[in-house]
């Protein structure tokens, strides 16, 4: 996937306008408007609308955090894998070690600096991703994300 500048710590986070901006917003328009309804004119129709308008918003934010949960676990056992071809045999066995915090922040690592990498983050203990992905000097791009 064509990307206008390279991937970095910096501007890895994704965001889909489509999604994030538009599609949530006029479900909170519609969730304001319908908090509106309800108190200007009192009815079951009202009522309905405003509960519906409250499970759209769940709908989305659940719809998302699935998805996500699905990344994480495809994330965390192509680290597994991943780890098991690249680390040395001192660190082979502690790849059940690894959270799956650490494993999805791991994975922008390049292969050359992935085993000294899993080696701090086991020895210091970094339980925190943001702090393992700022300690990435050859930052590898994942494009492919929900």
């Amino acid at each position: 996937m064509a990307q206008a500048q390279p991937q970095s710590f910096e501007n890895h986070t994704r965001i889909v306008p489509v999604y994030h901006l538009l599609t949530l917003g006029i479900f909170v328009i519609n969730l304001v408007w319908s908090i509106y309804r309800l108190f200007q004119v009192p009815s079951v129709d009202s009522l309905i609308s405003l509960l519906l308008a409250a499970a759209f918003i769940l709908l989305l934010l659940y719809a998302r955090s699935f998805a996500l949960r699905v990344q994480d676990r495809v994330i965390r056992l192509e680290m597994q894998l991943r780890l098991k071809g690249l680390l040395p045999p001192d660190l082979q066995g502690r790849i059940p070690e690894f959270t799956p915090r650490q494993l999805i922040a791991l994975r922008f690592a390049s292969d050359e600096e992935l085993p000294e990498l899993c080696r701090s983050v086991l020895r210091d203990n970094i339980t925190e991703g943001k702090a393992i992905k700022k300690m990435i000097r050859n930052w590898q791009a994942d494009y492919l994300r929900a």
